[in-house]
């Protein structure tokens, strides 16, 4: 999983924002609802995501919540 987590965080390094992840479907970045509204998940090794949250400063696009398997 290590090898993932490395790939998901030089996609977020690499990205202009959250929305061009979910546009372009970068590790199957979309968007939670509910009780993590305002969240976003991309794919680890199954059943594990990396959850990631839009940074409000704008010098990332996002900052990593946790990796958990939310199902």
């Amino acid at each position: 999983m290590a090898v993932l987590i490395n790939q998901r965080i030089a996609e977020i390094t690499s990205a202009d924002s959250i929305e061009q992840m979910v546009q372009f479907s970068i590790g199957r970045c979309h968007p939670l609802h509910g009780n993590r509204d305002g969240q976003f998940s991309m794919d680890l090794e199954h059943p594990y995501r990396l959850i990631i949250t839009k940074d409000k400063d704008k010098i990332m696009c996002a900052k990593i919540e946790e990796i958990v398997d939310y199902h």
